[in-house]
């Protein structure tokens, strides 16, 4: 009778107990082993072994057996948390599987689990219950706890841990984002889950990427480098990882991703990207094996292009240990266009039905949509204007057009001709502004290249529209303005695109419109307009007028003109200027402000032809930079520089004509004579001249041990720019005796340099700080945006339009000045912001009259959340909440932090108001004086208070004579006086003692009267 193997066993109790007792019944028709095991399954691993046992039966063949087991299984999977177990696992699945192998076919106790298993010649399985790990049990470990432990434990025995709500969706862009093309960009990074869940899966996924983005992109134009940033990832070591998007110069989408074994994987997709056109873009990878690209066109996503692309590598994907970048970086040029909403699945690959990413401003980029389609039609316009004039040789005039003295001049020389243009009345019923400027042009002298030819057209048609609004009654041109900046903005000069964003966004003279504003001050930024620019870094860095707050953002675009104004001071052209903080409030500082036919300027002249060398300094500096109203003229600055170095012994004179000499700035460069000069300073201890050597045999001698030494000379005397160019040694790993870059030490210098003014120290400290990729500059979005605003902010362009808004106030042009502060203040600088606050307070008819804003109450409000803003502002912010102001209730807790404020910042008239609050009966919060450092403890009452806000109003005054403050001091304590002397026992024994006196005379008197009735007859 042939016998044949079996394997049954039964779980007493179904469930996963710590030991679960299983009756295992088996035959053996050989010798054999026979195994048994548990594995687990959770959401993220799968098939783990958690208990192994086998045994041999060689002798009871052919015979059913029954052995017992006790399976233990760990004590994670079966006890909730405790003080000892502190993680316990949710299991999805317990497999409980047996099987027999015969020894002489491949089984045996030596044999691995997994090869033993394919032997089988019999087997079997059960799933066993697992329990949620709240219904289970405490384990009883035994053990006492000490007494605070015990407690510590019970107080969070019986709660139960919610894990916190968290998605793997981010949302990289919610607003649209200007890429001008430039090697500026959005940078994110990813912080780990904090769901733990979530942060597994993510791990496990490191070789096997699967995640998923969608973005909107219009593009105006393919890459004109090699390659343009869309959306990439840069690890800890500087380097592209998965994935990395670029467009390409003719259109199509080069993916990148990051091997396994090291190396990058590139893949080109066969279509390319549509133009001038909104479209989606969706991404899905999952594992090394495929990538889906879909792009869809439009608002109804009208499929536009799919491609599956299958690989046989391993991808790299760690989403944590770098950044991404949207747009350009300092590694490669962004896309020129805008970016819409951006999301980023990071544990899921979806297809594009799955995808929710709608277009949220749709009105917005429809705006966008449309202008470019009337600008493509006003450039071809121009285009075919000039063109026609170029082969004509000379300007055509109108058909239409009737002079009597031009007939007779072009009768007697040469034949009158009409030309005749390729465009319609209907064309011309649409831009009527743009014809009218192209036949009152002079055109002959524009360049050939067409770009170039409608950029210039646009030039000159925003130099006639700022020409009307510069004239005495200029803001009220600006209505009939509007059609010529809009036409020169769409020739691509943009500065017509700023004035446009602000006359929308504040309603300057057009009526209010806040999506035109945005629209084009996008259409600014996109195309490198720095005010513009500014404009967007500031609203998205306040979170005001409509726009999202959004550091991110925010630095993207002060970034971009924070990198472009160490250049642009360096640049002799252009319409610049130094950028002062003149208050209009500061009377002394008004008064030195001057022409080149100013008396100050005059003076200093005089003084300067004398031989006086701080005037020679001063002079040369105003010309040079363009400061205190005189106009930039670097070619009269070098002479007096010259004149100074060449003349005198004054080292700093020395020093600048060396740096001009050494640059060649308006001068014929002479490195040998500019050498002589800066030894000749450094010898007499300047610090700039020692450093100024050291870059001398970094550049030209490329002598990096001796550039070193001076440069560390340099810096222990004070000098940023030596601590700067310490900091570019270790950055570039040619530090003398330290042959490896070091960024560490290379970001501390740059640190030390910022502290200390250094432009390009602040530019890679806040880069450091937006990145996080540097352990000793922790990501910082907020601060990255303070230091690149502040470093804008220094941008002579900016500069040029303040100091045109102070000239015209100094000259009494209240309508200039009102349009340039208000073009300088939604730039988001400070001084100019309480500056038009000014002129508003002075000129409240001309404010009501043109701006459609609250002018007084939007400036000084946006002035105060400035760093740096001045005490008065926050004493004028606390009167317009303390008051209320126009459409503004009162708001007395504001009130008392603006004044709060202003103390804090040492303004007496901060601690006078709020002691005027407590005498009306306001009551100071403890927080507020807190702040002020005022014990609550020790002045708990509001006459201590009253005293301490007195002393320390009267102790900032700086009046030498009696102030409010002294006086409002001295009161209150006669008060005090009086009031304790009114209170006092000598004040009732006096008053009982008038009391008898008066009681006695009464009763004498009526006696005396008495007596003397009696005596009548």
């Amino acid at each position: 009778m042939a016998y044949k193997d079996f394997i049954y066993f039964t779980v007493v109790e179904g469930n996963v107990r710590n030991v679960s007792e299983v009756s295992v019944e088996y035959l053996c028709s050989q010798p054999c082993v026979v195994n048994l095991e548990a594995v687990v399954s959770s959401e993220f691993r799968s098939s783990i072994p958690v208990y192994k046992k086998r045994w041999k039966n060689e002798k009871h063949l052919h015979t059913s057996r029954t052995q017992i087991v006790h399976v233990r299984f760990p004590s994670i999977m079966v006890y909730r948390d405790d003080y000892f177990i502190r993680h316990s696992i949710s299991v999805s699945a317990v497999i409980l599987r047996a099987w027999i192998t015969h020894r002489y076919s491949g089984g045996d106790l030596n044999v691995k689990w997994e090869d033993n298993l394919l032997h089988a010649v019999a087997k079997n399985y059960t799933l066993l219950k697992t329990v949620p790990p709240f219904e289970r049990p405490f384990k009883d470990h035994q053990v006492c706890l000490e007494w605070n432990m015990d407690y510590i434990w019970n107080l969070r025995a019986n709660k139960i841990p919610q894990c916190p709500l968290e998605s793997d969706v981010v949302t990289l862009l919610g607003f649209l984002y200007a890429s001008s093309g430039e090697n500026t960009g959005i940078v994110k990074k990813f912080p780990r889950f904090h769901n733990r869940e979530l942060e597994a899966t993510r791990r496990q996924r490191i070789d096997y990427p699967v995640f998923t983005v969608s973005l909107w992109l219009y593009l105006l134009h393919y890459c004109k480098a090699s390659l343009c940033g869309i959306l990439y990832f840069v690890d800890s070591n500087e380097m592209y990882g998965t994935p990395s998007v670029f467009l390409t110069e003719e259109g199509h989408l080069h993916i990148q991703m990051h091997l396994v074994k090291g190396e990058d994987l590139a893949v080109k997709t066969k279509f390319t990207m549509p133009l001038k056109e909104w479209f989606r873009l969706d991404l899905s990878f999952n594992g090394g094996q495929v990538i889906v690209v879909a792009t869809s066109l439009g608002q109804d996503l009208k499929s536009y292009h799919n491609q599956t692309i299958s690989f046989r590598e391993d991808f790299y994907y760690n989403d944590t240990a770098g950044y991404f970048i949207i747009g350009g970086s300092r590694y490669v040029t962004g896309i020129e266009g805008f970016f819409g909403p951006l999301k980023y699945y990071r544990l899921h690959t979806l297809h594009p039905a799955q995808i929710l990413n709608p277009l949220l401003e749709k009105q917005l980029a429809d705006r966008i949509k449309l202008y470019y389609e009337r600008c493509a039609e006003v450039q071809e316009i121009v285009s075919v204007y000039m063109s026609t004039v170029q082969q004509g040789g000379r300007r055509p005039e109108a058909c239409d057009l009737r002079n009597s003295y031009l007939d007779l001049k072009l009768r007697y020389g040469r034949p009158s001709t009409c030309r005749a243009f390729p465009w319609e009345q209907e064309l011309k019923d649409r831009h009527p502004s743009l014809f009218q400027t192209l036949v009152e042009m002079g055109l002959l002298t524009v360049p050939r290249n067409q770009n170039e030819s409608v950029l210039e057209v646009g030039g000159r048609i925003f130099e006639k529209a700022v020409k009307r609004l510069s004239s005495v009654d200029g803001l009220h041109q600006i209505s009939s303005v509007v059609p010529f900046l809009m036409d020169s903005s769409c020739c691509g000069y943009h500065k017509a695109s700023y004035y446009l964003a602000v006359f929308y966004e504040t309603g300057l003279s057009v009526p209010q419109d806040q999506l035109q504003g945005m629209l084009y001050s996008l259409v600014g930024g996109q195309g490198s307009e720095r005010l513009s620019s500014m404009n967007l870094g500031y609203k998205h860095y306040q979170g005001v007028d409509n726009y999202p707050l959004d550091w991110e953002l925010s630095y993207a675009y002060y970034s971009n003109i924070a990198t472009k104004t160490p250049l642009d001071q360096h640049t002799l052209q252009g319409d610049q200027a130094y950028v002062e903080t003149i208050r209009l409030k500061d009377e002394e500082t008004l008064k030195v402000q001057t022409k080149e036919d100013g008396d100050v300027f005059m003076w200093l002249k005089h003084e300067a032809t004398r031989g006086n060398a701080a005037a020679q300094q001063r002079l040369a500096q105003m010309l040079f930079w363009g400061q205190q109203g005189v106009a930039k003229n670097p070619e009269a600055a070098i002479e007096w520089y010259a004149k100074g170095a060449l003349e005198t012994e004054d080292p700093a004179l020395i020093y600048d004509y060396a740096i001009v000499l050494f640059k060649g700035q308006g001068v014929k460069k002479n490195r040998r004579l500019a050498l002589e000069l800066m030894k000749k300073a450094a010898s007499k201890g300047l610090h700039q001249a020692v450093n100024g050597l050291g870059w001398y045999y970094h550049k030209f001698k490329k002598n990096y041990a001796k550039a070193a030494k001076y440069w560390l000379k340099a810096e222990e005397m004070g000098n940023p720019d030596a601590s700067y160019n310490l900091g570019v040694l270790h950055l570039d790993g040619i530090f003398p005796g330290i042959p490896e870059r070091n960024q560490t030490l290379a970001g501390e210098y740059f640190h030390k340099a910022a502290q200390g003014g250094h432009i390009e120290g602040t530019l890679w400290c806040s880069l450091y700080y937006i990145t996080g990729n540097l352990e000793t500059f922790p990501r910082d979005p907020e601060k990255a945006v303070v230091w690149a605003k502040h470093v804008a902010e220094k941008n002579g362009y900016l500069g040029h339009v303040i100091r045109k808004g102070l000239n015209a106030y100094l000259e009494g042009s209240w309508h200039e000045a009102l349009l340039y502060y208000v073009l300088a203040a939604e730039t988001g600088i400070e001084v100019s912001q309480t500056n038009l606050a000014h002129i508003c307070e002075e000129r409240p008819d001309l404010a009501k009259r043109y701006l459609s804003v609250n002018c007084v109450w939007r400036y000084y409000n946006f002035s105060v959340f400035q760093i740096g803003a001045p005490s008065f502002a926050y004493l004028k912010m606390g009167d317009l909440y303390y008051y209320g102001h126009q459409n503004q209730s009162q708001d007395l807790e504001l009130s008392v932090q603006m004044y709060a404020q202003a103390a804090l910042d040492g303004d007496s008239q901060g601690f006078f108001n709020l002691a005027l609050l407590i005498e009306e009966g306001a009551i100071i919060p403890h927080h507020i004086l807190d702040f002020l450092e005022i014990d609550p403890t020790i002045h708990s009452n509001n006459i201590s208070i009253l005293q301490e806000l007195y002393e320390r109003c009267w102790s900032q005054s700086s009046e030498e004579s009696f102030s409010p403050c002294s006086l409002a001091w001295l009161y209150l304590h006669l008060r005090l006086i009086w009031g304790a002397v009114l209170h006092s026992a000598l004040i009732y024994f006096l008053g009982t003692f008038l009391l008898s006196v008066l009681i006695a005379w009464t009763v004498q008197y009526f006696q005396s009267v008495s007596d003397t009735l009696r005596l009548l007859p």
